[in-house]
């Protein structure tokens, strides 16, 4: 047995002072205060001192990361990745892909699943995919970023088929353009699935995004990014993504993507309890300038930005970095930023668990300086060294 003692815990909604958690293997046994419990005799006790202990990250939208493109990725590459992302307090990630050739999507699908599969087994502790996000290639033309026009598709179910067949059931998110003909049609199907919808890469009107929540739409891919602008006598896909409260919505923090400003604005429209971070990282992450692959996509990074024939292409963000830009962006505390990375990413995809310190959860942890800096990441019961 394993007892975690600190400061401070967040789990995230509640704070615990001078908490005391036992771990039994990856399992939390028991959340409780030092003043109410006495520390079992035959826990080994691991003091983080004036730290604060909250729940392990969750990206729920990467390409890559550490020189490694997840479309390219090996069982290496991938255990590669989840080190990285661990080392940043993520522990938990939904690899992403990202628009290609059909067959391609499928082989990528099909490791992917492979990956999630073995995790059983695993015994290195690094951050756990927890279901695929499909980023594409059910997007818009004209909102497409860089995802390479001529693989882009019309929604169809028969093509959706394919990829969950691929993917043997784990896809947990899909991104699409709520406007493309056969949209709407593909939302439901996905639904009954257990799929999370999210609306991105779309120039979609105010009528159409409704629409698709209508059906059952849940959620919003890296918001303002590849949509269409808002406009306070047409506030198209914006005005429903900031407004309505049955959309949850994820935003890239990097101060590139998004202004400072927005951010600031996205946090207090979406609140602590409907906003997202994610990183929408590329092989480039954790690495220097240069050029990196995304899926067929060959990426310059330079001071920070991440360009495709001059088009921002994701980024190097890191989730705690992410985290650290909100506390500094919109003066939020630590504590009301911490959902943001934590709870709210875990919910969009139905795992509340893994974005939550309580008895019975996975033993998920990271340990925090008051600033936000990580200092120790847990894993299934594991320190990532």
């Amino acid at each position: 047995m394993l007892a975690l003692t600190a400061r401070a815990l967040y789990t995230p909604l509640a704070r615990v002072d001078r908490p005391l958690v036992l771990i039994e293997g990856e399992t939390i046994l028991r959340l409780e205060s030092q003043a109410q419990s006495d520390l079992p005799v035959q826990a080994r006790t691991v003091d983080f001192g004036d730290c604060i202990l909250a729940p392990g990250f969750v990206d729920i939208h990467i390409h890559g990361a550490a020189g490694i493109d997840l479309m390219q990725a090996d069982g290496t590459g991938l255990k590669k990745i989840e080190k990285f992302l661990a080392a940043h307090g993520v522990t938990s990630y939904c690899p992403t892909t990202v628009t290609a050739p059909v067959d391609t999507t499928l082989r990528v699908l099909e490791r992917l699943a492979g990956r999630m599969e073995s995790r059983e087994d695993a015994s290195e502790p690094g951050a756990q995919p927890i279901g695929i996000h499909l980023e594409g290639p059910f997007l818009s033309h004209s909102r497409r970023g860089v995802h390479p026009r001529k693989d882009l598709l019309s929604p169809a179910i028969s093509t959706f088929d394919r990829f969950w067949e691929a993917a043997r059931g784990h896809i947990s998110l899909l991104t699409i353009a709520p406007e493309l003909e056969g949209a709407l049609e593909l939302i439901v199907e996905a639904r009954k699935r257990g799929v999370v919808v999210s609306l991105g890469h779309s120039d979609a009107d105010l009528e159409q995004t409704r629409a698709a929540v209508a059906v059952g739409a849940r959620h919003a891919t890296h918001t303002f990014n590849a949509m269409r602008p808002l406009d306070h006598r047409a506030p198209g896909i914006l005005g429903e993504v900031l407004s309505n409260p049955l959309l949850t919505a994820d935003l890239i923090a990097d101060g590139i993507h998004v202004h400072p400003a927005i951010v600031r604005l996205f946090l207090e429209a979406k609140g602590a309890e409907r906003a997202v971070l994610i990183t929408d990282a590329l092989a480039a992450a954790g690495m220097p300038d240069g050029r990196y692959w995304l899926g067929e996509l060959e990426i310059e990074v330079k001071e920070g930005r991440c360009l495709h024939q001059g088009t921002l292409a994701g980024s190097v963000l890191t989730l705690d970095r992410a985290l650290r830009n909100i506390m500094n962006f919109a003066q939020w505390t630590l504590e009301r930023s911490l959902p943001a990375a934590t709870l709210n990413p875990a919910r969009v995809v139905g795992l509340e668990s893994k974005g939550s310190i309580q008895a019975g959860a996975g033993a998920d942890l990271v340990a925090l300086s008051p600033a936000g800096e990580v200092l120790s990441t847990m894993t299934k019961g594991m320190f990532v060294q």
